[in-house]
């Protein structure tokens, strides 16, 4: 680690730890390093009306959730807008959470009810595959590959591979320029792939988690975080005087709901629950109180697919 960034080290360490604890953030409002606080409003984020007397006999899954009396839905926790945990009351906030609270009310579920549950990306599949979860919403790309061992609802976004450096970082402006250089993305993630196919002279380094990457990033232990630019724009937002994205997305990469390869029933459900919240403003409204929160406006939703039944 160059001698020069010691004490800014000292300082961007605090404030990552600001990161990961955001209910702490109000309490250390003012002190050097804090995040800036910033978050999803109650008052902002759309009210989702349940489905009365709602049916899905075919589903095996959403049977299971119905004997339950409620659904357990996989999401992440550590990604700023998007999938975030409350370390101090557990609650999760974030535009993908949104997205499970809509297709939970539209599958008769009141979506106060949702047990959320913490997956890594490499454990998505298994967990769905295992009846962990009974949905995941995740920053979850849609793919052949995957396809073959989980079913996908949606897609409901569209984002792209981009890349997070520090703000003082001038050597990289794109994904040509990551030759010798340490870059970091999360393990079993799609992005992590791509650099290990497209660009193999990079350094790659794989944690369970975005934030870890983030972690090291600020303390000079990597040159680059990697992933999609959706996830990247909230952490740059958390702290915009010290990360900044770079180039533009190199990759197009499909959100979808996971849901167990079988269960036809349940994913067609979802996608027709999807389609009625674009239309109705539910999904602009969620994404407006929490994604663009980070400054990017609103995109268009992408079109749903609907592939047969497999």
């Amino acid at each position: 680690m160059p001698a020069r960034g010691s004490a800014r080290t000292g300082r961007l360490v605090r404030a990552l730890a600001g990161l990961a604890l955001t209910a702490l953030a109000a309490t250390a409002c003012g002190k050097d390093g804090s995040p800036p606080v910033k978050g999803p409003r109650a008052e902002d984020l759309p009210e989702y009306r349940i489905a009365r007397g709602f049916q899905l006999p075919d589903s095996p899954t959403w049977k299971k959730a119905q004997r339950r009396g409620r659904l357990v839905v996989g999401a992440k926790e550590d990604q700023p807008y998007l999938g975030e945990k409350d370390p101090a009351s557990g609650v999760y906030s974030g535009f993908d959470i949104e997205i499970a609270k809509m297709i939970s009310a539209s599958l008769g579920f009141d979506p106060k009810t949702i047990q959320f549950r913490t997956i890594a990306s490499a454990n998505r599949e298994t967990a769905l595959q295992n009846g962990q979860i009974d949905y995941y919403v995740g920053t979850y790309t849609i793919n052949d590959n995957r396809k073959k061992l989980v079913g996908f609802a949606g897609p409901y976004y569209m984002a792209g591979q981009g890349l997070l450096v520090r703000s003082d970082e001038e050597d990289i402006k794109g994904p040509q320029d990551l030759a010798g250089k340490k870059v970091c993305s999360a393990a079993g993630s799609t992005p992590y792939q791509r650099i290990e196919a497209d660009y193999p002279k990079a350094d790659l380094v794989a944690y369970d988690t975005y934030s870890i990457c983030v972690d090291n990033l600020l303390t000079y232990q990597v040159d680059a975080v990697t992933t999609d630019d959706a996830i990247l724009q909230g952490y740059a937002a958390k702290l915009p005087e010290e990360m900044k994205l770079v180039g533009k997305p190199f990759s197009e990469e499909p959100y979808g709901i996971g849901v167990p390869r079988r269960d036809n029933a349940l994913r067609f459900a979802i996608d027709d629950a999807l389609a009625r919240h674009e239309k109705n403003g539910d999904w602009k409204k969620a994404y407006d109180a929490t994604l663009g929160l980070s400054g990017v406006p609103a995109p268009k939703p992408p079109p749903i697919d609907r592939y047969p039944a497999s």
